[in-house]
């Protein structure tokens, strides 16, 4: 089957800003905002006692040292004060990240929950032209980064904020003069921020699409090792993961530096602004204005101001992580499904043989920006009309490309037709709801997909809920009881990861008993053209002959033998029916079908 590769979704816009990002974020995550009031009232307490050392020192030198010696009840009863009043921070700055903690990793499972949800709606298009890794990049490693940020950065650039507040508050309120020469550091520490902001937010975008290429490589590398081992690739394999590799690192190493360079700038202006505390300070002691306890105050509270400042970058650069983590996922969630459920406003299909309708229809795929409507790319079924009988056995036959899997997509619902209709006994097949339809009609794949787990983890995917006695039946119904109890723990079997501990047959028997055991009214087959060993071969056919009894099946047939059992076939070239009929019909008229069944007829024979 042709393709054509559909809208990428790895494109985001740079140009939205980080605060549009977390507000969106915030309306897709609304436990987020639960007990928010609370949470950051707790850290105006935590900030609120960090500022009440300072005060304590300047009370403690300018009214503790008295002629003679000191006051050591004065100054005990502000000690206690200040150990009683950093007590107090502590605990409530505890909790406050416990509160944290709890509702964003409660917040950011149901964000992960959503974007499955949401890429699990999307069409085979949208999914087949993404790496898995770069998907499953999307709601994990891009969530964490967002996650690290609530119960990290996040914390800390609210505790910061309100301390440079509160801190700027209560030196305005000791002397006007010292405090300003602390606000006139603010202009610089603005723009700066405002330069690496916009500088920090594309470099670590790129970081975030890097890692999901990364991951998506060696998603490939992992799953494809047998081919790779096979045909001696492994030289030109190393070469695209290190090219991926090499291309992280550089885009870390760029973001790194710009972040490196954006804290050495902070701790430049904090240093700069206790100089210029401690020399206007000294010039104002000696002219008497302010007290010498004052100063040694406005010391440490313009280290609490200046102090956010350096820390500053490494609250940006995780910050500036999580929104182009935030943005990745967001793209993910923005992808309107082009195959969408009609949900309450949908019918469901009856509990009987169902027939099939297609209606003047057409299937291109979309190019890069198209939308399915809107699609110009390669014409994969071209005016189509046909009409399926309940319980009609009908094979579809063709060459590669000719149109015959589109043709099954189609009908199954896994994609939508450009134009045209395609019903389901009469129902247009986009007004059917999802759970009747996957009911309703099952179509068996030509590779068996397993997931790791028992077989009858596996076969109860069909119907969940299904009792052992219940899957053991299926198995008898299909008559492969014999070959379940060959196996070494039966139904208790593991399958292994994507089925590997089972051969290519055993896992086309697995998926067809699945089927049987989900009972559709209408069933598609995709034949499995894998060669079996002949004693599965037959417990295939079997099956099949079991499976198919009283229902509407359509077969995507590679092997002729499939066609010639057939009640009716269907024959595509070029994206269109040309022939319809009997086998014996075909074969009479002597066109496309009888030229592929003499084809295959002479490979049959020159095999024997």
């Amino acid at each position: 089957m042709r393709s054509m590769t559909p809208p990428s979704v790895d494109l985001v816009d740079s140009d939205q800003g980080a605060m549009a990002t977390i507000r969106r974020g915030l309306a897709l995550s609304p436990e987020l905002r639960l007990g928010l009031g609370v949470t950051l009232l707790l850290a105006l307490i935590g900030t609120a006692g960090r500022v009440i050392v300072p005060i304590v020192v300047q009370q403690v030198i300018d009214g503790g040292l008295i002629e003679g010696g000191v006051d050591m009840g004065f100054v005990m009863g502000r000690v206690m004060f200040a150990l009683a009043a950093t007590a107090v921070t502590a605990g409530t700055t505890g909790w406050m990240n416990l509160r944290l903690a709890k509702v964003s990793e409660s917040a950011l499972s149901g964000l992960r929950i959503r974007a499955f949800r949401h890429i699990h709606d999307l069409s085979m298009l949208h999914q087949a032209s993404e790496q898995r890794g770069v998907l499953v990049s999307r709601v994990t490693s891009d969530v964490d980064q967002i996650s690290r940020f609530m119960q990290w950065a996040g914390v800390m650039l609210a505790i910061n904020t309100f301390q440079a507040i509160l801190a700027l508050v209560v030196m305005l309120a000791y002397s006007p003069p010292l405090a300003f020469t602390v606000v006139a550091s603010i202009p610089i520490i603005v723009f700066t921020m405002r330069f690496f902001q916009r500088r920090l937010d594309v470099a670590f975008l790129k970081v975030r699409e890097k890692v999901g290429r990364l991951l998506g490589t060696l998603a490939e590398v992992v799953v494809g090792a047998p081919v790779i081992r096979a045909y001696g690739i492994e030289r030109r394999i190393r070469a695209k993961l290190g090219v991926a590799i090499e291309e992280h690192r550089a885009a870390g190493v760029a973001a790194g530096n710009l972040s490196s360079t954006f804290s050495g700038i902070g701790e430049l202006v904090g240093a700069l602004v206790i100089a210029g505390v401690m020399v206007v300070g000294t010039l104002l002691v000696v002219a008497g204005s302010e007290t010498v306890g004052t100063v040694v105050a406005f010391l440490f509270l313009a280290q609490l101001f200046v102090q956010p400042v350096q820390m500053l970058g490494e609250a940006v650069n995780e910050a500036q992580t999580a929104v182009a983590g935030w943005r990745r996922v967001l793209d993910v969630l923005d992808i309107a499904p082009d195959v969408a459920d009609p949900g309450a406003d949908g019918v469901d299909l009856p509990h009987e043989p169902l027939a099939a309708s297609f209606a003047d229809v057409t299937f291109r795929y979309p190019k890069p920006g198209e939308a399915g409507a809107a699609a110009s790319g390669t014409l994969a079924l071209d005016n189509v009309n046909i009409e399926i009988a309940p319980r009609a056995k009908v094979a579809v036959v063709g060459e590669t490309g000719s149109g015959k899997t589109t043709f099954a997509k189609l009908l199954t619902r896994l994609m939508d037709p450009t134009s045209g209709t395609v019903a389901l006994a009469g129902v247009p097949i986009n007004r059917v709801r999802f759970e009747s339809l996957r009911d309703r009609v099952v179509m068996v794949p030509q590779e068996g997909v397993l997931f790791r787990g028992t077989i009858a983890d596996n076969v109860a995917m069909g119907r969940p809920g299904s009792s052992h006695k219940e899957l053991t039946a299926a198995f008898e119904t299909l008559g492969l009881e014999d070959w379940l109890l060959e196996l070494p723990q039966g139904l208790e079997t593991q399958v292994g990861e994507r089925g590997t501990a089972l051969s290519v047959g055993e896992r086309q028997l697995v998926t067809l008993v699945r089927a049987a055991i989900a009972d559709p009214e209408l069933l598609v087959l995709d034949e499995a053209t894998s060669a079996v060993d002949p004693v599965t071969e037959v417990r295939i056919n079997r099956a099949l002959g079991q499976l198919t009894v009283g229902r509407t099946v359509v077969t995507i047939a590679h092997r002729m033998s499939t066609a010639e059992a057939a009640d009716r076939v269907i024959v595509f070239d070029n994206a269109r029916i040309v022939e319809d009929g009997s086998h014996e019909e075909l074969l009479a008229a002597g066109g496309i079908y009888a030229g592929l069944y003499r084809s295959w007829q002479r490979g049959t024979s020159s095999s024997i």
